[in-house]
């Protein structure tokens, strides 16, 4: 059965049948969202029958998802999402909130969040028979389409800047997949993989570029909704902090709740927080500027994931925040590396882009923007094994001792 109508251009409105396009609107570049046919959905599950499913995946959700059932059983392909969701008592006490959680992402088969969007690309590939899928990344999305793309047999070419961390670069290697290190930057490498998918005739996986992310990334939503709201009888309206690089992230996750909200399942549209890190804040920028331009900043910041120039899907990551009554917070370095730290005393092990959220936060707390009774909770996108060079330098250096417990005794200062 086919589960979406057509295509819709977030810049100008324009419509597009399935067949029409394949990646943004030809008229204006702007991002297309993929409308589902609610209705058709509507006639074949309730609320009352998905929630009562057996499928603890992001595949509880095909419904829901423009694509069909992918195969792959017994693979990490179907092992993707329905990640842990924590409730840390101290960290709540320690900022006053009555109710917190804590959606560890970093759970998943690549270990990040962005193994979301790459199951539904590859789902998507094999429907159209593209026998190559290509993308640019800093690691995570790279690494994410290397597993899925091992899971389903499927070749995949990733272009990273030469300056992803070393951890995200073995994983790509290691998965199998066609690494090219482009010496530049994330901006470049993108555009690099959308010349090659135009020259080579392979599917082209970019974020913020291909519709089809924006719909695997919705499912955190559609568990967020699930674990957090349904579950806890959510009647205040509740918080969702997202860290914000090109956009993809927190546009998906606007997008899943917006599904939710058309299939009548959802009554109030949660909060959209998006924060930035302060060397890397383009659409920050442009949220405190109170407009929908988003000018290219040289990005700096240690939070490689997040580090871009121009976002590729900015417009709608800043529309998820404005339209859902949230705001952009933008936190530093230090406070991004302070936050992996506290993450870690919950044992949680979060890469620099995921401790980015909890450093929002934080900041959103003592600026009295979150209250004690405001519901809240923090996407944890990736795990800090991706970058362990940052994670030692958020904590104090072990001390070096010799092997004699008068050593110890010595350093323990007894």
């Amino acid at each position: 059965m086919p589960k979406f109508n057509s295509y819709c251009c977030s810049i100008c409105g324009s419509i597009y049948q399935p067949h029409e396009v394949t990646y943004i609107c030809p008229k204006d570049g702007g991002n297309l969202d993929v409308t589902l046919d609610y209705d058709a959905i509507k006639k074949s599950v309730s609320q009352e029958k998905l929630i009562l499913s057996n499928e603890f995946s992001i595949w509880r959700y095909l419904p829901l998802l423009p694509v069909q059932d992918p195969g792959c059983l017994g693979t990490p392909l179907r092992s993707v999402g329905w990640t842990p969701l924590y409730h840390p008592n101290s960290i709540a006490k320690e900022l006053k909130l009555d109710q917190l959680w804590l959606k560890d992402d970093g759970r998943n088969p690549s270990a990040s969040f962005k193994d979301r969007a790459s199951a539904v690309m590859i789902a998507r590939a094999r429907e159209i028979k593209a026998e190559v899928v290509v993308t640019a990344s800093t690691g995570n999305a790279g690494a994410a389409l290397a597993c899925m793309a091992a899971a389903a047999n499927h070749k995949a070419v990733i272009f990273a800047p030469k300056t992803a961390p070393p951890a995200k670069v073995a994983q790509l290697l290691v998965f199998g997949a066609q690494v090219f290190l482009v010496d530049g930057n994330y901006d470049q490498a993108f555009d690099l993989a959308i010349q090659a998918a135009q020259e080579f005739g392979w599917y082209c996986r970019n974020t913020g570029y291909n519709p089809f992310t924006a719909e695997g990334k919705k499912t955190a939503a559609f568990e967020i909704w699930e674990q957090v709201i349904i579950k806890n009888n959510l009647k205040k309206l509740l918080n969702v902090f997202v860290p914000v690089g090109d956009g993809n992230i927190i546009s998906g996750i606007h997008k899943g709740f917006k599904d939710l909200q058309a299939m009548g399942w959802l009554s109030n549209m949660p909060r959209l927080f998006g924060v930035q890190a302060e060397g890397s804040a383009a659409i920050a920028n442009a949220f405190f500027r109170k407009n929908e331009i988003i000018d290219a900043v040289k990005a700096t910041t240690l939070a490689d994931s997040i580090s871009v120039d121009l976002p590729r899907d900015g417009l709608r990551a800043l529309r998820a925040v404005t339209q859902t009554g949230g705001r952009y917070i933008t936190v530093s370095d230090e406070e991004i590396l302070a936050a992996i730290a506290r993450l870690g005393k919950t044992g949680i092990f979060a890469e620099p882009a995921a401790s980015t959220a909890y450093a929002g936060l934080a900041k959103a707390v003592e600026q009295g923007i979150i209250l004690p009774d405001d519901p809240v909770i923090v996407m944890i996108t990736g795990s800090g094994l991706k970058d362990v060079k940052a994670a030692t330098n958020a904590v104090q250096s072990a001390p070096i001792i010799e092997p004699t417990l008068n050593a110890l005794k010595k350093a323990l200062e007894y």
